[in-house]
């Protein structure tokens, strides 16, 4: 546990902390509340030039103490907005320019532990084009305070992260996800971590990536348990779908589609032409959009989407799983921007065209088991079943048919009281509870996240559902239970989490009739 390096850490005001020595030299952060930060420690190299198209490599070594006290620089990404709502808690600052920005945060409670810790490791999201480690709600001084050392971690976004190029290694966004947790296997221990109890989460295209991680050989090992948060098991474009991505960035820029000609081009040109690129229609004759057109990059598995759930489906007796998403996904894209309230049966039926192959039977069976909802709720349901929805129900099934001991669920249901109380339980808005960063400013007011700012008792309640939020998700990092029955394939036992918890019994049965196991 490399205790030595750790010793001094029991300061609550802000200071330095003693220096930790990893394998590529040694890091100094900082001390604050009873948590150690390390920000912006290499996991690899930087990439620049042709390797910003390349597989990751490892970071060079130095022998001088490393400053980690203060955020370092982010991936390239263009500015993300969602209507009326303030994302920047999500997405972070943006592109932070400077090269070394694959790198980890760490934060460890600073006090010393008799024993290693449970270590949790974050793969934040933003549609795979946007976000960071920077982003305020992922400061997991929280988590930390609770008993794990949390690391978060940047990625390659956008072109540079998964576009698919000829000469290129695909899902370079992957590769650099999993290189970090070859650096939390090798350095984990010295910041008081068990690298034997590694728990992968993320949220949303983070999500999608830890299911990728299910299904990728080379990362057997590197963690024991996973945690999809509206992510999907079906969240990643067949090879034709890539191809038609690449073309149109390669028309765009002026190039050939070879990875030659895009190591060329500088940063600020392959961002550019990123949101060009969202309206590209990837509908095959096979294959649906997994994205339903918000993001036209993400990773690409080569039998899409059996090969994400083979993984789950041969069994993988090593990883538990935890796989949840919010019980209104598909608000966030339409309440901020007006088109909730404004959806027609129009509206409707393109969602469903876009999501499915009968378009006319997926509409009917939602309008059955939702006889008074709105066009606007239609539209949201079939919106957020086919980017999270189906895709994380067709992981955990598949998961738990091998593993039935081994995996739980749940749905996130509070209603945020945010734009008028009606975001609901949209997409993201577990995230404040899972980290403990509720009390984030910008996270209330007309276009903060949370609503505005509520009463002491409801601010209770809200610190009361992040505490058990939080034990839950640090008790399946220790122990692969989160604290409520398994989920089979009888009972699809889900954890109802609100103001109260409720455990129910397939609580999504009317859409997992409509969607099916095959409806792409």
């Amino acid at each position: 546990m490399n205790s030595a390096h750790r010793m001094h850490r029991t300061h609550a005001e802000a200071t330095t902390s003693p220096v930790i020595t990893t394998t590529n030299g040694p890091v100094r952060g900082f001390v604050r509340d009873d948590v150690a930060a390390y920000l912006g420690i290499p996991y690899a190299a930087p990439p620049l030039g042709a390797a910003r198209i390349a597989a990751p490599e490892p970071p060079a070594p130095w022998t001088s103490v490393r400053d980690a006290t203060t955020p370092g620089p982010t991936a390239p990404q263009a500015e993300r907005r969602l209507g009326a709502l303030d994302m920047s808690p999500y997405f972070g600052p943006g592109w932070v320019r400077g090269d070394d920005y694959l790198t980890v945060d760490v934060r460890t409670p600073a006090a010393l532990a008799e024993q290693p810790l449970p270590v949790l490791v974050f793969v934040h999201g933003g549609g795979f084009v946007a976000g960071s480690t920077r982003a305020p709600l992922y400061d997991g001084s929280a988590l930390a305070r609770d008993g794990v050392v949390l690391v978060t971690l940047n990625y390659r976004l956008g072109v540079q992260g998964f576009l698919d190029l000829p000469g290129a290694p695909a899902n370079r966004g992957l590769l650099d996800v999993r290189a970090a947790l070859r650096w939390v296997r090798d350095e984990i221990a010295a910041f008081g971590g068990d690298p034997s109890t590694v728990t992968v989460f993320g949220q949303s295209a983070g999500a999608t990536l830890v299911a990728a991680l299910l299904a990728d050989p080379a990362a057997a090992g590197l963690f024991r348990r996973a945690v999809v948060q509206s992510g999907s098991g079906l969240g990643a474009f067949s090879r034709e779908q890539a191809a038609r991505v690449t073309r149109a960035a390669a028309d765009a820029l002026g190039v050939e589609a070879r990875a030659e000609a895009f190591a060329a081009v500088p940063d600020e040109r392959l961002v550019g032409i990123t949101p060009a690129l969202a309206g590209i229609d990837l509908r095959t004759a096979t294959h649906t959009d997994p994205l339903m057109g918000l993001s036209p990059l993400g990773p690409v598995l080569d039998e899409q989407p059996a090969h994400t759930l083979a993984a789950a489906r041969a069994g993988t007796p090593d990883v538990d799983l935890l796989v949840g998403t919010t019980a209104q996904e598909g608000n966030l894209y339409l309440v901020p921007q007006g088109a909730y309230a404004t959806s027609t049966a129009a509206d409707v039926e393109a969602t469903a065209a876009r999501a499915h192959a009968r378009p006319a039977e997926l509409i009917a069976a939602h309008r059955a088991a939702r006889p008074d909802a709105s066009l606007g709720e239609l539209r949201s349901v079939v919106l957020g079943e086919a980017l999270f929805g189906a895709g994380s129900r067709a992981l955990a099934d598949a998961h738990a048919a091998k593993s039935p001991s081994r995996t739980h669920r749940y749905v996130f249901a509070w209603p945020s009281p945010a734009l008028g109380g009606t975001l609901g339980a949209a997409h993201t808005v577990e995230l404040p509870f899972v980290f403990g960063t509720t009390g984030l400013p910008a996270l209330y007011g007309d276009g903060g996240v949370l609503g505005p700012v509520r009463s002491p008792a409801a601010a209770a309640e809200s610190a009361e559902l992040s505490a058990r939020m939080r034990r839950a998700w640090v008790r399946f990092a220790a122990t692969g239970d989160p604290g409520w029955d398994a989920y089979d394939a009888e009972r699809r036992a889900t954890m109802r989490i609100d103001s109260a918890w409720a455990l129910v019994d397939d609580p999504d049965a009317a859409e997992r009739a409509a969607w099916g196991p095959g409806y792409v």
